[in-house]
């Protein structure tokens, strides 16, 4: 994480006892941004008892994806999160994990979550989101990493 209050925003959005433990890419302002939203409203609806989320930054937690076969690669290129049992859950079913336990957004859980709809949202997930999101923040890590070469004497 870069600064003191994201620091603060990932301590305070870290219950104890989690049932979701998402890992997400904080490198990408677009993932960064979608859960910082989330871990702001967790925290804001939290009150006495915080809610069974956790949060992990794929850029400070390399080993929780080598001992599952993930690459850093295939953690990039969309959400993946793990229940309180180890399952591993990726892509839309993160969302809609996230969704179920955020007041506000738990009727958009249960809606993209449904049997009917689950294909619909894991394509809008998959190719809308996730792939466009991963070319763009892999092609500007490759054009960061480019100029810092360059500058470098």
């Amino acid at each position: 994480m870069n600064s003191d209050r994201e620091d603060t925003m990932a301590e305070t959005a870290t219950p104890t006892e989690t049932s979701v433990t998402v890992c997400y890419n904080s490198a990408c302002p677009v993932c960064r941004a979608g859960m910082e939203r989330y871990q702001r409203k967790a925290v804001a609806s939290s009150g006495a008892g915080a809610l069974p989320l956790g949060w992990r930054d794929i850029n400070v937690a390399p080993d929780l994806f080598r001992q599952h076969g993930i690459s850093f690669d295939m953690a990039m290129r969309r959400l993946y999160a793990f229940d309180a049992s180890g399952r591993m859950l990726r892509g839309i079913d993160v969302i809609v994990a996230i969704w179920r336990e955020l007041p506000g957004y738990r009727w958009l859980g249960a809606l993209a979550g449904s049997p009917a709809l689950r294909p619909l949202a894991w394509f809008a997930y998959e190719v809308l989101v996730s792939y466009p999101v991963y070319r763009w923040s892999r092609n500007r890590w490759r054009r960061l990493a480019a100029r810092q070469a360059r500058a470098a004497p």
